[in-house]
């Protein structure tokens, strides 16, 4: 079924139009961190096997002056000055610029969190190699670019884009439970033991929806990009580097038809876990993967085709305010008397501060297609702010990633804050949500 585009925006400053002999090339390569290295920010085993590779895919959405690239890695996060370095490699590779490179952690946790800044102001201190290994993050960086300048070679031509979603069944389940005596607690983790009480808590606020944006040459699909808010862990933590089930999934989707790539991608999940039906056995990674996968195959199936007449992109400003003293987090870095994890996150949220300062705001980019927005939000947006998208736009289909630049780390809503939601991987102040808001609705040039 093909159905006419909607109207878009004339307000766009950078638009492609018919006639401009669309192209997607796509790429891949294994970005799996070498056994020894640092997994999250050492609070959890090292990697000390390699369960299955960790990759970075992507396509390149060719035709008009400059390309977008289109990138998922199986890292945890990618930070500051990492994914400035992943942003401007990548953009040389593709002949574009920095800007138009929408890049995005997957967000496993037997993985990697790359920040450079961070692992500078770790060097100061003497705990080089804490939280990662620059060399091999410059190697993986190089490596993913020289897949994707490679794969310029092959693009293939494209005529359509599609769009398809489907409910996924018993994943996704919020943190925040209520208990008896009716007060909210951000409790349910992204595993739950044998803990009954969270376990049989309602799922609480979700967008049960995995949503896929495809590119089509006529009726012969090219390249899938699926997208579903929830953090992606099952089994972790132990030593075993994994993609996880979602990597599981995608690789089935992969297995099916190899000739349509398959791109997967984390909504924005900061507070969605999989811990309502994830016990931490390693046996619920693949019961996972299933239920992920089916709704894949769900969302392909009801994929409607679009004409690919052209192509907006725009990037909306966002700037956050960090939430420790530069002089707190100093010391505590410096201090030896604490753990290695506590100082690498105050690596991190010093490195958040040195972001802030250098006046830079966080670019946050939609690819309009007309029918289809494709949206990144950054770090561990809320929920709340994806479905915020949505409904900022009820004429079109919004799709919506999380995990771009991960240096804020969790961004609640209002409410999260006013209910005491705290983490140490919470850096940004209260205040967030009407900034978030507004770049949302900038971006995709809301009415």
């Amino acid at each position: 079924m093909v159905a006419a585009p909607l109207p878009g925006s004339a307000r766009a400053s950078e638009t492609t139009t018919a006639g401009s002999g669309w192209r997607v090339a796509v790429f891949s390569a294994d970005v799996t961190i070498p056994i020894g290295h640092t997994t999250l920010v050492g609070g959890t085993a090292p990697a000390r096997e390699i369960v299955d590779p960790l990759l970075a895919r992507g396509l390149v959405l060719l035709g008009g002056d400059r390309p977008v690239v289109i990138a998922a890695v199986d890292w945890c996060e990618i930070r500051h000055g990492a994914y400035d370095r992943w942003r401007s490699v990548l953009a040389d590779a593709a002949g574009t610029t920095p800007e138009r490179v929408m890049l995005t952690s997957v967000h496993q946790h037997d993985a990697p969190v790359a920040d450079l800044v961070a692992q500078r102001l770790l060097d100061r201190v003497g705990l080089e190699k804490s939280l990662m290994d620059a060399d091999f993050h410059e190697q993986a960086v190089q490596r993913t670019a020289a897949a994707l300048k490679a794969g310029l070679g092959s693009a293939r031509p494209v005529t359509h884009y599609g769009v398809g979603r489907a409910r996924v069944e018993q994943i996704a389940s919020n943190r925040r439970v209520v208990d008896p005596e009716g007060k909210a607690r951000y409790a349910r983790n992204s595993a739950t033991g044998q803990r009954a009480d969270l376990r049989e808590a309602p799922e609480g606020l979700i967008d049960p929806y995995l949503r896929t944006l495809s590119f089509w040459d006529a009726d012969r699909p090219v390249a899938a990009v699926s997208v579903y808010a929830t953090h992606p862990m099952s089994f972790y933590g132990q030593g075993g580097v994994s993609a996880d089930f979602v990597g599981l999934a995608r690789a089935r989707r992969q297995k099916d038809d190899p000739s349509v790539f398959q791109v997967y991608m984390s909504g924005c999940s900061g507070d969605v876990t999989a811990g309502k039906y994830n016990s931490g056995a390693k046996e619920n990674r693949p019961v996972l993967a299933n239920r992920l996968y089916q709704a894949m195959l769900t969302a392909w199936k009801d994929t409607t085709r679009h004409p690919l007449a052209r192509a907006e992109y725009r990037v909306a400003p966002l700037r956050l305010e960090p939430r420790y003293l530069v002089a707190e987090l100093e010391a505590r870095i410096g201090n030896p008397a604490l753990s290695r994890p506590e100082r690498n996150l105050a690596a991190l949220g010093l490195s958040w501060h040195e972001r802030v300062a250098s006046g830079r705001p966080i670019d946050v980019p939609v690819l309009d297609l007309g029918a289809a927005l494709f949206m990144l939000l950054p770090a561990e947006s809320f929920v709340e702010y994806q479905l915020i998208a949505q409904r900022a736009r009820p004429d079109a289909f919004v799709i919506v990633a999380g995990y771009s630049e991960c240096a804020p780390g969790y961004i609640p809503t209002d409410v999260a804050f006013e209910e005491g939601f705290d983490d140490v991987w919470l850096w940004t102040r209260p205040g967030a949500q009407a900034r978030m808001t507004e770049a949302i609705r900038k971006a995709l040039q809301a009415r």
